[in-house]
């Protein structure tokens, strides 16, 4: 059996009848550049694991490596370098 949900959109979209127009906000940000690369160079420099990289905006990314230890606690390393 159809649900009259669906019997109803259908008949409106046969009678030529178009929905109002609804403004749905982007959910994509467009940023100056990317820190991938900048990422890849610190983890390669470091020989840590990736934790994060932000982009500041002023040409430059935070990246954030957890360097292991010897042995002990591993080390939270914040790197503030160019993209």
């Amino acid at each position: 059996m159809s649900s009259p949900l669906i019997i109803a959109t259908l008949a409106a979209g046969l009678s030529g009848f178009a929905p109002p127009a609804i403004d749905v906000p982007s959910m994509v940000v467009a940023v100056d550049g990317d820190c991938g690369q900048a990422a890849a160079e610190v983890v390669a420099e470091t020989g840590g694991e990736l934790l994060s990289a932000q982009p500041t905006g002023d040409g430059k990314c935070v990246v954030t490596v957890l360097i292991p230890g010897n042995g002990g606690r591993p080390k939270k390393v914040t790197m503030r370098v160019p993209m």
